[in-house]
């Protein structure tokens, strides 16, 4: 228990006293009366409604009620001040905690100390204080330092919550006001959700949840709170979490408590780049190790940004500034704009805007002439992919120079394979309803290869195709899907030469990179074997090109190479985000037109039941994936139907869909939350639509957030406050059991 003797070094050497009234000035100092307190003194001195109150100060407050010592009370002018404050017992007061380590920028703290209610009688408070000096109590025996405010307990008619911004939205512009009836005790403890207000800066309301909730505050007394939340912020250098009440009767607005909001969300800033996984989570659906950035997001970002320099997409001073694809926390993003995913930022600007209609005017012709040249000089760069990738010796066997310019010409012929590769997308239209894929092909091959009882390298080895149902990696070899389609159940296997372009060139960019992992893994062994430090072959990913490029040109290694670690499992990225400050991902809800439930790529009607490609398969499944990774090709044969979050008639599986017959939808909004396994669900490959148990799928709002869904984790629980009258016989608990 903190005593007199155990006073921090940092406060004056001289003797603690026993009470500090909220207007000493002392009481302001939060070391000395606490955080809690020291706000509430700020407060009043500036002039915002404060209760009256004292405090106990750290120091002294483990002395309350210890008893007289050679004839003197060291109680006495405690004692004089709950008089005055209580009137001699008549009022009731509220005991609470007030801890210099409470309420600060960096932690609220909020319920991990106590605070007693309807405090009535001289026994009654000394007790209630012991309670709260108690509570400071950490659970490795320590104590935490604890000062005890004292208030009147106000009667109120309507208290709550007000945050001078928006803390779940992450926006300053907005503030948001949680109220219900009594004092804000019960909505802060979760005994009531309260009515929430998103507030303009003037008071204004944006938005009430719930729907046709009663209106416990007018318009005036909305307008009020905005005003003590602006002063609030003017007196505290930034916006604050106010708890507040309106006194029963006068309708007098009382703050009783004012903290930093210490849970506010990041925000991108104004003109930050859509980003999304889209079609790279197709190529590259895996977390990277800072090598396989290098290898295959850089020269696609690359390949992309020709694509769409050729077709006049995108002005070419933005191609050479903003990467086509980039990565965040391990992961490949596109930016989603570049690439025609989203729409315009400002569409009602966009037909004024005379510059994208000037470029694809200026690029007309060139990009007719390529439209009928580009099938062959994909069929050409194809040819010479196959005979350099021919030509080439195991990697065991090449020498060091001849290694060192493969892995160099693998890293500059993914450029122009992406650019066609994109080309050939948006330029070249699907030949007839159905289309060969490298993926059908592919599996034609592993179920032949598997009904002969080959081993999964043996497969490769013999029928390269299979490469296509797998994405690279640097660690951890090839991992071929588990379910194999029985033949019958396959329509007849494209030859890799009759591949449609697209196809023919994206498989040819999956052997490069297969290539490339084979030449890593020789150029991995080498190091090591030279003695470099490098901890194992295996750690070569977590080198930068650059830094294997000059170590197999004899430089040495970094210095830290020894200390770097794999990156830690990151989960996967939302479907469209943008980057706030220190890279923090902020999911974005993108708007869609009302009613519309995706894209449909792949024409048919289908009803079935809702599955997530994992457990027992219903007769009917209709799989509902994120993204359409080509490892679930296998599982598409005998689907009622496709729906996948993002992707495009493009994407390696809606072709596939389309090869085999199944309606397919994608750039379905938010479909694995809201399509849960077992659901049933229709859907129209032709239109889009997608029906779940009846009911059409929609997108919502972006800022259509349910505060009951975030407020647990996002939103800081707080503690009770003095704001509404309990039971006489109510007892002390600590705020976060109440």
């Amino acid at each position: 228990m903190t005593t007199l003797d155990e006073r921090p070094t940092f406060l004056p050497a001289r003797p603690v006293p026993a009470v500090l009234r909220l207007d000493d000035a002392r009481a302001a100092l939060a070391p000395l009366a606490g955080s809690k307190a020291a706000h509430l003194a700020r407060a009043a001195g500036a002039g915002l409604p404060v209760l009256p109150g004292f405090v106990v100060p750290y120091g002294a407050s483990g002395r309350a009620g210890a008893g007289g010592q050679a004839g003197q009370d060291p109680d006495e002018e405690l004692r004089r001040a709950w008089c005055e404050l209580s009137h001699d017992g008549a009022l009731p007061l509220v005991v609470r905690s007030s801890s210099p380590q409470e309420d600060t920028q960096e932690s609220s703290l909020a319920g991990q100390f106590a605070s007693v209610l309807d405090v009535r009688g001289w026994p009654e408070f000394l007790a209630a204080v012991r309670t709260v000096v108690a509570s400071a109590r950490r659970p490795d025996g320590t104590d935490a330092p604890m000062a005890v405010l004292v208030q009147p307990m106000l009667a109120a008619r309507v208290g709550g919550v007000l945050f001078g911004a928006d803390p779940v939205a992450g926006r300053s512009d907005r503030m948001l006001v949680s109220a219900v009836r009594g004092g804000p005790d019960t909505l802060v403890s979760g005994e009531q959700s309260g009515t929430h207000h998103w507030l303009g800066r003037a008071g204004r309301v944006l938005r009430t949840e719930p729907s046709g909730a009663e209106r416990l505050l007018t318009a005036a007394e909305l307008r009020r709170l905005a005003r003590l939340a602006r002063r609030a912020r003017k007196v505290f250098g930034g916006p604050q979490d106010i708890e507040f009440g309106f006194a029963e009767g006068s309708g007098r607005l009382w703050l009783f408590q004012s903290r930093p909001i210490t849970a506010m969300a990041p925000r991108p800033p104004r003109r930050a780049r859509l980003l999304g996984p889209g079609p790279v989570a197709e190529t590259l659906p895996d977390q990277l190790e800072p090598l396989e950035e290098d290898l295959w997001v850089a020269p696609m970002a690359r390949g992309l940004a020709a694509a769409l320099d050729i077709g006049a997409s995108a002005p070419r001073r933005t191609l050479r500034g903003t990467p086509v694809v980039t990565v965040v926390g391990g992961r490949a993003a596109a930016d989603l704009r570049l690439l025609g995913a989203a729409g315009p930022a400002h569409p009602w600007l966009a037909p004024l805007n005379p510059a994208p209609g000037a470029r694809r005017l200026a690029a007309a012709w060139r990009v007719g002439r390529l439209t009928s040249a580009l099938p062959g000089l994909a069929l050409d760069l194809c040819a010479d992919v196959d005979r350099r990738l021919a030509g080439i010796a195991p990697p065991a066997g090449l020498p060091l120079p001849d290694l060192v310019s493969t892995l160099r010409w693998t890293r500059a012929i993914l450029v122009p394979l992406h650019a066609q590769e994109a080309l050939c997308g948006a330029l070249l239209p699907e030949s007839g309803t159905v289309t060969a894929t490298a993926a059908g092909a592919a599996l034609g091959a592993l179920a032949r290869g598997r009904a002969r009882g080959l081993p999964d390298h043996r497969i490769v080895a013999a029928d390269p195709v299979v490469l296509a149902l797998t994405p690279p990696r640097l660690r951890g070899g090839i991992r071929l899907p588990e379910q194999t389609v029985p033949s019958g159940e396959l329509a007849p296997a494209a030859a890799v030469g009759s591949l449609p372009p697209r196809e023919a060139l994206r498989l040819r960019i999956r052997w490069t990179q297969e290539l490339q992992v084979r030449l890593v893994g020789e150029a991995g062994r080498r190091l090591v074997a030279r003695g470099a430090a490098l901890g194992g072959a295996d750690r070569v990913g977590l080198l930068r090109w650059g830094e294997l490029h000059a170590a197999l040109a004899g430089g040495p290694l970094p210095g830290d190479v020894g200390e770097r670690l794999p990156r830690a499992a990151s989960a996967p990225l939302p479907d469209a985000f943008r980057l706030a400050e220190g890279d923090a991902v902020v999911a974005v809800r993108r708007e869609r037109p009302e009613g519309s439930g995706g894209r449909g790529v792949s024409g048919g009607r289908a009803a079935g039941t809702a599955w997530d490609g994992t457990g027992v398969r219903p007769p009917d499944a209709v799989l509902v994936v994120r993204t359409l990774d080509p490892a679930l090709a296998p599982l598409l044969p005998g689907l009622a139907g496709l729906v996948a979050q993002t992707g495009s008639p493009l994407s390696h599986l809606a072709v596939l869909a389309r090869e085999f017959g199944i309606p397919a939808v994608v750039d379905a909004p938010d479909a694995v939350r809201r399509v849960p396994p077992g659901s049933r669900l229709t859907l129209d490959g032709t239109t889009g639509e997608v029906h779940v148990d009846g009911v059409r799928l929609r997108d919502t709002r972006p800022d259509d957030v349910q505060l009951k869904d975030v407020q647990p984790t996002d939103v800081p629980p707080k503690e009770a406050q003095p704001a509404d009258a309990r039971p006489k016989d109510a007892t002390a608990r600590p705020e976060a059991e109440r």
